[in-house]
């Protein structure tokens, strides 16, 4: 529109001759801002090599990685320009790559497979304190990427203890796992109160289950919250308990959910399983989650060291002084393995890939086959 006007003043001769020099002016304006705008637009870097870690890099190299980077990026420690945007980033990069899930679905789809994740989605598992001690104050992310605190009766994490088999860690699965939890009354339906009647709003409350006191000190409005002395924090007030759960609205009950494991899981990872933790202490809350802290199963096969594995092999004596070749029992079929001349008791024959797959990780460990004993016979 800016152009065609300048063509038609500049062809106009009882125009003036300054409007023409401010539509060319303008016009040089919005060309430049136009260039400006797309200067500005630069490709996301690669979320592995914002941290400097490679894509085979483990969870434990991922953290440190992070760890150093933000120590150094941190705006309470680094006043130069840039370090902010440079932190956010950092940040952004670890939230991703630090979630088996979500660094699965960046590493097949890219940045298409993250972009609907909210900031609570990103952050929201991540303890912060742990990671920097007196650095790791989570308002600092809160303020970054606009995650806030939703003030709601939650229920408390479950943390239960899993051995899994080697089987189920070579080739990944869901499993089933009985837990003994506190759930909703079927009596009661979760409200606590007898079937047909209902709970009642808390008259001191109101049914928040606070209580504000307000007073002033030298023109300043202090406000105290408090649980409510009444409700004891459940907004609601039960004249005819429940019989069955005695007005806590929850009984006991055994519940099975099925838990995904990722193949080559490593001991001690925590698996969160969202909601299916102790449930609220009200009605109006949420259930907390179940943290499925995993181990791995004895084996009279193997032992496991990371993604590699151990196991015992006898042979006759002669076989070891000519040299031989046995059959060895994997975790994915037997292989036949070259036994060199030579070969000495307490031997350790190593067989590349055929361990663990690498958690987070592309590849496998290797299967170390240890001489032990030697026979004096077939």
């Amino acid at each position: 529109m800016l152009l065609w006007l300048h063509k038609r003043l500049k062809s106009s001769n009882w125009f003036c001759k300054k409007w023409v020099k401010w539509s060319t002016l303008a016009l040089k304006k919005t060309k430049t801002s136009k260039t400006n705008k797309t200067s500005k637009v630069e490709p996301k870097r690669d979320l592995y090599e914002v941290l400097g870690v490679s894509k085979e890099a483990d969870a434990n190299q991922i953290k440190d990685a992070f760890r150093e980077l933000a120590l150094r990026y941190h705006p309470d420690r680094n006043k130069e320009p840039g370090a902010e945007e440079r932190f956010k980033e950092i940040a952004g990069a670890y939230a991703v790559l630090s979630d088996p899930e979500k660094r699965q679905q960046y590493d097949t789809r890219g940045f298409e497979g993250v972009v609907d994740f909210s900031p609570e989605d990103l952050f929201g598992g991540i303890n912060f304190e742990e990671i920097f001690g007196n650095f790791g104050s989570s308002s600092l992310f809160d303020k970054f990427f606009g995650r806030h605190k939703v003030r709601q009766n939650r229920g408390a994490d479950v943390e239960v203890y899993f051995d899994v088999s080697l089987d189920k860690i070579m080739f990944g699965g869901s499993v089933p796992i009985t837990l003994l939890v506190k759930d909703s009354c079927s009596n009661c339906k979760g409200s606590g109160a007898v079937p047909g009647t209902q709970p009642k709003t808390c008259d001191e409350c109101h049914g928040t289950g606070e209580t504000i006191i307000t007073s002033s000190e030298k023109n300043v409005l202090i406000k105290n919250i408090t649980t409510c002395f009444k409700c004891h924090g459940k907004g609601v007030l039960i004249e005819k308990p429940c019989p069955q759960c005695g007005g806590t609205g929850m009984t006991r009950k055994e519940k099975k959910i099925e838990v995904s494991i990722p193949k080559g899981i490593e001991d001690g990872t925590i698996l969160k399983v969202q909601g299916h933790g102790a449930m609220a202490p009200t009605s109006a809350g949420v259930p907390g989650d179940l943290l499925v802290i995993v181990r791995t199963q004895e084996d009279p096969r193997f032992q496991r060291a990371g993604p590699d594995l151990y196991c015992a092999v006898t042979i006759p004596v002669y076989d070891a002084v000519l040299g031989t070749k046995i059959e060895v029992q994997t975790l994915d079929g037997k292989i036949v393995v070259n036994v060199p001349k030579g070969t000495q008791s307490q031997t350790t024959l190593r067989v590349t890939g055929k361990g663990l797959p690498k958690f987070n990780q592309t590849g496998f460990g290797d299967l170390y086959e240890e001489l032990k004993k030697i026979a004096t016979g077939r």
